[in-house]
């Protein structure tokens, strides 16, 4: 049986992974509307994968003989003045998730609960790659500046995404 410490910890962090994909989402819409629709892919997997975050947690919490609570959820933002500040926001949430999964963590420890501990190291090792590769993007549209033909090149790697 898992804490009731780490499970609430654990429904908040459905939440904050619904949050994320919710955000994701409304970049897809902002992408969409600028007629980005490489960048709008990018996010649209992303978001995707915030829900399977989310299931992932949620299934965890019945695995253990606990509960799933569902919160409501915050709609972070839904506009932005640009690619890049769109991806600067991606980039920034992402850490503050880490944040949050090392807190799991934290927990996990301090409770020696290894079957969590277990659970939680998939998750510290996705943070690695969820950061970086929305850093990956900032740093090419840093790069890129204001220069449409640039932009447009990156939109159209980005939506080769898989």
């Amino acid at each position: 049986m898992i804490s009731t410490k780490l499970q609430d910890q654990i429904n908040e962090q459905i939440k904050n992974e619904l949050e994320s994909a919710y955000l994701y989402a409304a970049m897809v819409a902002y992408f969409k509307a600028e007629n980005l629709d490489g960048m709008a892919h990018w996010m649209s997997v992303q978001t995707k994968e915030e829900i399977g975050h989310a299931t992932k947690f949620f299934n965890y919490l019945f695995e253990r003989g606990s509960v799933a609570e569902l919160k409501p959820l915050n709609v972070l933002k839904s506009q932005w003045e640009s690619p890049l500040a769109a991806f600067k926001d991606a980039y920034e949430h992402e850490k503050f998730i880490t944040t949050k999964i090392n807190d799991l963590m934290k927990t996990a420890l301090a409770e020696q609960d290894f079957a969590a501990q277990g659970f939680l190291d998939w998750y510290v090792k996705e943070q690695v790659e969820e950061e970086n590769s929305v850093l990956k993007v900032v740093q090419l549209l840093e790069r890129a500046g204001a220069a449409g033909q640039a932009i447009l090149m990156i939109d159209n790697i980005l939506g080769k995404r898989e």
